[in-house]
């Protein structure tokens, strides 16, 4: 059995997955659906609940912009990144 760990930041009900949006975008992190560990890491690298990221490049591998770092994720990591656009920017 897997355990997968859900945190919820309220916002709009239009989260998407972190691979769903475009190249240039900025976007805030409303929640991780992952395992605790993969969580965890995933904070570590920056990709924190509340936290601003801007996709730079997409693909089979992602790279973002998060807490002034550049950040390579797979695309099977960032399928567990749920976002939503911030207010007024789409």
């Amino acid at each position: 059995m897997h355990l997968v760990e859900t945190h919820e930041v309220k916002g709009d009900g239009h989260d998407l997955n972190l691979t769903q949006i475009g190249a240039g975008t900025e976007v805030r992190v409303s929640r991780l659906e992952c395992p605790p560990q993969t969580c965890q890491r995933l904070r570590e690298m920056g990709f924190c609940e509340n936290a601003l990221v801007t996709k730079i490049r997409g693909g089979a591998d992602l790279v973002c912009w998060v807490c002034g770092t550049r950040v390579a994720l797979s695309a099977r990591l960032a399928k567990q990144i749920l976002v939503e656009h911030v207010d007024g920017r789409s």
